[in-house]
């Protein structure tokens, strides 16, 4: 397949950006934006590093971040499996990319930026739960903020119930594919308990 190499060749390809496209970014959160995020308690985070990309769920049972003011949003960062991919990318490249999403609805609402980690005690207070605190608070000064227009999610029929789905792999069949011997079965019909007091 011939691959494009020129920015030139892109643009003849697609044509000019339609005006409304570049008109609606905003560079801090206005009250329709701050909205919008209180709203969803999942985005995704994604960030870049040496060894690559990478992107991270991340969800609470409120809203999934701390607006600080107009350009400053903190996340936190709940102990998980410590791989520690997102945030090592955060502390070498500080370039980060947040998809904000609400369930059932088509819009998103995406936010370019920059971030740090912070272990201040402050900023994990702010999100105690249970007596737990995050181990680390990732500060997002927001550069530029735009809604992604629907279309996406309603090709995907994303929130549709009725939708015909699938039969997935577990997370267990998915270990047991890289591990022989793997008790998937097991490790599938425990998790939600095992994970109900870690959550947090």
């Amino acid at each position: 397949m011939q691959k494009i190499t020129g920015i030139e060749t892109l643009e003849h390809i697609y044509g000019t950006p339609v005006p409304r496209s570049l008109s609606k970014v905003a560079t801090r959160l206005t009250p329709l934006y701050q909205r919008w995020i209180e709203a969803s308690w999942f985005l995704v985070l994604s960030t870049i590093g040496p060894e690559g990309t990478d992107a991270s769920p991340r969800g609470d049972d409120g809203p999934v971040v701390h607006i600080a003011d107009a350009c400053t949003l903190w996340l936190p960062d709940w102990r998980g499996n410590n791989r520690l991919d997102s945030l090592r990318n955060i502390v070498r490249d500080s370039r980060v990319s947040l998809m904000f999403m609400v369930p059932g609805e088509n819009n998103v609402v995406r936010v370019n930026g920059t971030a740090y980690l912070t272990a201040d005690e402050t900023a994990c207070t702010t999100f105690e739960r249970k007596g737990r605190r995050p181990a680390t608070v990732a500060v997002i000064t927001i550069n530029e903020l735009y809604f992604q227009c629907a279309k996406a999610i309603m090709r995907s029929r994303l929130w549709d119930q009725d939708r015909e789905r699938p039969e997935l792999p577990t997370a267990g069949q998915f270990l047991k594919e890289q591990e022989a011997g793997f008790e998937a079965e097991a490790y599938d019909e425990g998790y939600a308990e095992y994970a109900k007091g870690r959550l947090w």
